[in-house]
């Protein structure tokens, strides 16, 4: 997780470093503790040995840690920030009267980070009781209308709707508690079958009309009808289709850093919106019940 931390904030990418100490990296750190900050160096770097498994260190930080303690890493403005939670009360130093620059660095992240989700949250508030009648007669009928009323085009493009901020809504009588999070194509580049073609010739079925499709939900256990799961291969880093048929087949494949990639992208921060409704004379109507605020999704936990 921290090596994609780094690769994903633009940090640094250990994949294109060279093995030893003529290619390191040094970046600009900081030590917070529960009263000052110490300014230092962060190297990047691979050793000669074995397989130049990817190191870091901060200098000065063997003097702010014990065996065992757990530090906080955090980019910001270009810095990388140190915080030894074995011994520092972050929430404490927030709240306290005495200003510390770590109470000042951390108001100044929450504060640019929601600055725009306060700005939407109240115009919703400001509409908690109207009810909205759907602009169309379908399931993204409410997605269409939530946009609209906000002033902005509906999307299914890579990035998120209003101001950096995601919207995902849902009745909250619905049969399936699923969302969808992002839709991104395999890497053919990488993958047994080259498209989307080949996999409805190979893994395909004939519909009512007679035409070859395929449609199915895929999970990593068990396998689906057409027998099709899912891997996720940690030493190459990739999220792998196949099929189990008299021996594993490869379909197709996706880079797990191109997946994390594309759900912090998408869902950095998001407004997951629950609507009530109810049908009139043949049009449905809805208005807000409540609305859950997500933000920075963790990368380590979705594979």
């Amino acid at each position: 997780p921290m090596r994609a931390y780094f690769l994903e904030n633009g940090i640094h990418n250990y994949e294109e470093q060279l093995q030893g100490q003529e290619h390191k990296q040094i970046k600009q750190a900081c030590i917070l503790t529960d009263a000052t900050q110490f300014f230092t160096k962060a190297s990047f770097y691979r050793p000669n040995t074995k397989k130049g498994d990817p190191r870091m260190w901060i200098y000065g930080l063997g003097a702010h840690t014990d065996g065992n303690d757990i530090h906080v890493l955090f980019w910001h403005e270009q810095t990388l920030y140190s915080i030894n939670i074995s011994h520092i009360d972050i929430e404490k130093c927030y709240n306290s009267v005495l200003i510390t620059p770590m109470q000042e660095i951390l108001k100044e992240i929450n504060k640019e980070g929601n600055s725009v989700s306060e700005e939407l949250l109240g115009r919703f508030r400001a509409v908690k009781d109207q009810w909205f009648e759907s602009e169309v007669t379908a399931d993204t009928g409410i997605g269409r209308t939530i946009e609209s009323f906000l002033g902005i085009s509906m999307n299914s493009d890579k990035t998120p709707d209003y101001k950096g901020i995601e919207l995902k809504s849902h009745r909250d009588k619905r049969s399936s508690k699923k969302n969808v999070l992002f839709t991104q194509a395999p890497d053919w580049g990488i993958s047994k079958l080259k498209s989307g073609r080949e996999i409805v010739e190979k893994y395909g079925y004939s519909n009512e009309s007679g035409f070859k499709t395929y449609q199915n939900t895929v999970q990593c256990a068990p396998p689906n009808s057409q027998m099709m799961f899912l891997n996720v291969n940690h030493v190459d880093e990739l999220l792998e289709l196949q099929a189990e048929r008299r021996k594993v087949e490869d379909i197709a494949a996706w880079r797990l850093v191109k997946l994390h990639q594309r759900l912090q992208i998408k869902h950095h921060e998001t407004f997951w919106i629950e609507v009530e409704n109810e049908l009139n004379n043949g049009k449905e109507y809805f208005r807000y019940k409540q609305i859950e605020h997500t933000k920075n999704p963790n990368v380590g936990q979705f594979d």
